[in-house]
């Protein structure tokens, strides 16, 4: 189990100082917010284009998928703070992640704003699924869709915990499998288009390369090769 990060003495006035300034990542989230509201309030849904393609209609509304999609709010946010409490450079790295997927995806639904219309119009059963999604939908337009964030800040939170060397492998293959469902469920609770998943993939890649540099895709080999290089 990793040593919990010292944060005693921590005031606001301290976020400039080293030991605290990673915190600094979090006003991301301000930034994000604003941007959503400004867009969400700004752009009507006639402006924007409608995302379709041929997978839409093979894919049924399956409203048990709702536990999918929500619990990738509770892997967001505890996964961002576990990592803030427990390990600050795995927090960097997911922040950073989310920051850049944040910002593409913001240009996109400025640039080309987006919208689907494949919500039902009336549910199949009445269930608490049912329920908790119709209750999504009232919150949420179906506007800005296109990539999908859900499917990006996913990516982010798996490429750096597969990372984790003290991560344990079948922990790793039941992280690995949560974010393929939750990825999968934005399209059986027709929140998002299979294009808006699809397209979250290439945003994906360009935050890992941003983040993790020449050596994105083998980070943690390249780790474990050096400290054997170290100990020899």
């Amino acid at each position: 189990m990793k040593k919990p990060v010292d944060y005693s003495g921590f005031s606001l006035r301290k976020l400039g100082q080293p030991r605290f300034r990673h915190m600094l990542l979090l006003l991301g989230w301000i930034g994000y917010f604003l941007m959503y509201l400004l867009t969400e309030n700004l752009i009507p849904a006639e402006k924007c284009h409608p995302v379709h393609m041929f997978l839409d209609d093979l894919i049924p509304f399956n409203e048990y998928f709702a536990v999918f999609y929500v619990a990738w709010y509770a892997l967001v946010f505890f996964s961002l703070l576990f990592s803030l409490l427990y390990d600050v450079e795995k927090f960097k790295h997911m922040q950073k992640f989310i920051i850049v997927t944040q910002v593409v995806a913001m240009l996109c639904y400025i640039l080309w704003p987006s919208r689907q219309d494949l919500r039902p119009e009336q549910f199949p059963r009445e269930n608490i699924f049912t329920w908790l999604m119709g209750f999504i939908y009232s919150v949420d337009t179906p506007t800005g869709v296109c990539p999908s964030l859900h499917v990006a800040y996913s990516l982010g939170i798996l490429s750096a915990q597969l990372k984790d060397r003290e991560m344990g492998r079948v922990w790793k293959v039941l992280l690995t499998l949560l974010v393929v469902m939750i990825s999968v469920s934005v399209c059986f609770v027709k929140q998002h288009s299979a294009l808006d998943v699809l397209t979250a993939l290439p945003l994906g890649l360009l935050a890992e390369i941003l983040v993790y540099g020449r050596d994105w895709w083998l980070p943690r080999l390249r780790g474990e090769r050096r400290e054997e290089h170290e100990g020899k």
